[in-house]
């Protein structure tokens, strides 16, 4: 008996074990199948065929939006732009494995209206698909104008344009102090400062250059402010794609006008210098503006080089890329940076002691100096944390399945990444909202832009980062530098500077920036 009742306790202990191994295989099985299945959370309020659009289309922007939706969801989560699923990433430590790990994954560019219609089918490199053409078209504009080398030969046309243009704010105030008998005058330094980068950019690209009152300037760069509406401008079929034949807003209509004009001008500075290539004044490589460049590569390179485009289309779309990546990121970043420091004079008084100690008021600062002026570099930092030129990234696209902080990420999904709310996050950076470029000096002086630092990426990250950091460094830091140098600045309201924004490719000022200034050094050093 005790045998028997020994004999069906092993029995029965056994099939329970068993039964309890197949239960637990299973379950495990299930998480595994979960894992493997995981999604992010989905915002919700999505309606159908639109999905979440009419949240991001309303008077709030979308950053902001995005950056409440974070608040709820967490710092990862999905949206639908109407046909296409969007992952909003809000978090430095998910971000780096977006550009590290996955940095493959989302190599690729959303296609757009815009950059289809207006920027060449695609060739613009910034917008181009990942590929041979891709690699091919960004290596070279890299090397012949946005390497450090190259930044720095283009240093006399950048110091040039800005002597002509502050040489002209004095001229200007010397005749109104002799018929307003003030000693102050008003400037609305926004405009001036497109201009400025404009002539910088088409000089660098064909060495030509517009005067600061040159009709033929003006109309060019009104021709440039709308193509840079139209490029943030919402196109319904870029995310309902069967609406297509509505047109509505009619904003494809105006991107086929927009790109007529925009080959006209880039058309005709390609056939101005391929007539000229040939005179003795292009014989010295390091003379040759970028448009040349491009011509005497183009000329001895092969069609497997460049898959997929003429060489004319290529030097058309390459000079147009240049003028999309540095003149609305380079001349709003000013405009930010000025207007942050007419609403903190204390910062601007310390910014003019650390110009005037290092390179003091009897010779201009140069961009030399600027490796010295550690205050004024901690400026334009907490400026690009505060104002990046974009606020959401540019958007990538997974080119495969992908995870990304432990969720299934499918091919096709758009990557945002809300660059407004990693550099206001406050467990990385302490009173987040508020303008203090010492925090650049003393908890984060390391640092820096080159995408390494993941809760500050004002110029992104990974393989489809923005190439013109040194340019667009040492045009904001010269830029910056000569006006605290020069000139008295003040606000001319005893109401701060509106800091509120508007949205388009880039996020810019909704105001015009107004300041009071005056000569701050003698006569003759203007």
């Amino acid at each position: 008996m005790e045998f028997h009742l020994s004999f069906s306790t092993i029995v029965a202990t056994s099939f329970s074990l068993i039964v309890v191994v197949f239960l637990l295989h299973n379950l495990n099985r299930k998480k595994a199948n979960r894992g493997k299945n995981r999604k992010p959370p989905q915002a919700e309020g999505a309606w159908p065929v639109i999905g979440h659009l009419h949240l991001l289309g309303g008077s709030q922007l979308p950053h902001y939006v995005l950056g409440d939706m974070a608040d709820r969801y967490g710092p990862i989560f999905t949206i639908m732009l109407g046909y296409h699923q969007a992952l909003v990433v809000c978090n430095g430590e998910i971000a780096k494995e977006c550009f590290t790990t996955n940095d493959k994954a989302f190599a690729t560019r959303p296609k757009a209206e815009a950059t289809k219609l207006m920027g060449y089918n695609y060739a613009m490199f910034g917008f181009a698909t990942y590929g041979d053409y891709w690699r091919q078209a960004r290596k070279m504009v890299t090397l012949e104008v946005l390497s450090q080398r190259r930044v720095e030969s283009f240093g006399h046309i950048r110091a040039s344009e800005l002597r002509v243009y502050i040489k002209d704010i004095y001229d200007r105030w010397v005749l109104n102090k002799m018929s307003e008998n003030s000693e102050m005058m008003k400037v609305e330094m926004s405009q001036l400062f497109g201009k400025l980068v404009v002539n910088i950019m088409v000089r660098i690209i064909t060495g030509k250059r517009f005067s600061p009152h040159d009709e033929e300037g003006d109309r060019f760069q009104i021709v440039v402010k709308k193509f840079f509406e139209l490029m943030g401008a919402f196109v319904v079929s870029d995310f309902i794609p069967y609406l297509k034949f509505l047109d509505v807003g009619g904003h494809i209509k105006a991107m086929k006008k927009m790109a007529i004009d925009l080959d006209n001008i880039f058309g005709a500075w390609l056939k101005e210098h391929k007539l000229i290539k040939k005179s003795a004044e292009q014989h010295e490589s390091n003379h040759q503006v970028f448009i040349d460049v491009l011509i005497s590569i183009l000329q001895s390179a092969s069609e497997d080089e460049f898959p997929g485009f003429d060489h004319d289309t290529i030097i058309k779309s390459a000079c147009q890329q240049l003028l999309v990546a540095g003149l609305d990121t380079t001349s709003g970043t000013l405009t930010w940076a000025l207007s942050l420091l007419l609403n903190h004079p204390k910062t601007l008084e310390i910014a003019q002691n650390e110009i005037d100690e290092h390179v003091g008021r009897d010779r201009l600062v140069e961009e030399s100096d600027l490796k010295n002026l550690v205050y004024l570099d901690a400026i334009i930092k907490e400026t690009l944390r505060l104002y990046p030129a974009a606020p959401l990234s540019a958007a990538h696209e997974s080119i495969e399945d992908c995870i990304v902080g432990g969720y299934n990420i499918p091919k096709g999904t758009r990557l945002m990444v809300n660059l407004y709310k990693m550099h206001r996050d406050p467990n990385i950076w302490s009173d987040p909202l508020e303008f203090r470029p010492e925090r650049f000096l003393t908890s984060h002086k390391d640092t820096d832009f080159k995408g390494k630092h993941y809760a500050f990426l004002p110029f992104g990250s990974g393989r489809r980062m923005c190439p013109g950091i040194p340019f667009a460094i040492q045009a904001v830091g010269l830029t910056l530098a000569s006006f605290i140098q020069q000139f008295v600045l003040k606000n001319p309201s005893n109401e701060p500077i509106d800091m509120s924004e508007t949205f388009g490719l880039t996020i810019s000022k909704a105001t015009a920036l107004e300041v009071l200034l005056a000569p701050r050094l003698t006569s003759n050093m203007y």
